[in-house]
């Protein structure tokens, strides 16, 4: 059985780290977040301006260096919040600074309203991975923790993941 490792950056209110702890719960595997190495603002709307022009820009942030190598893993799910339609930053650094030839990548994004070309984007840094499994889960778009997914679709997902290892 391979090993399965669960990779997201969640900024605001965790909506995305619950999707990443619910997947790694159900697959056994290890987890961890993502983090710049300058931390966003803490207010919002400081955020979300940032956030817009390095979206805009293609930026890339320096991260924290990972506790967990992708490299030892045979399934590396990534997760991120949607981010004008896109990935984070944070997570298009973490995808071009790694190999993936030969992994599975199984990218999920978090959304408020429409996830745009999200899972498509991860999956085309992702070069020479297998992409399996992409899933948006949707959250109301008051910015709250209110669930519009059906969760059952989370749980089978999360068993379809790990049935991959």
């Amino acid at each position: 059985m391979g090993r399965v490792l669960v990779l997201c950056y969640s900024w605001s209110n965790g909506n995305t780290e619950r999707v990443a702890q619910e997947l790694a719960d159900a697959c056994g595997a290890d987890v961890e977040r993502i983090h710049t190495a300058v931390p966003y603002p803490k207010d919002y709307s400081q955020t979300v301006r940032q956030g817009k022009r390095e979206v805009e820009a293609g930026f890339e942030p320096e991260l924290q260096p990972l506790e967990h190598d992708p490299a030892d893993y045979d399934v590396i799910a990534v997760g991120t919040p949607t981010w004008w339609y896109t990935m984070a930053p944070a997570v298009r650094t973490l995808l071009n600074s790694r190999e993936w030839n030969g992994k599975v990548v199984v990218p999920f994004s978090t959304c408020a309203g429409w996830a745009g070309s999200t899972l498509d984007d991860i999956a085309g840094l992702a070069e020479g991975a297998r992409i399996a499994e992409p899933l948006t889960v949707t959250f109301g778009s008051d910015g709250g923790d209110r669930m519009v997914t059906d969760p059952r679709k989370v749980t089978d997902w999360a068993g379809r993941v790990a049935a991959l290892a």
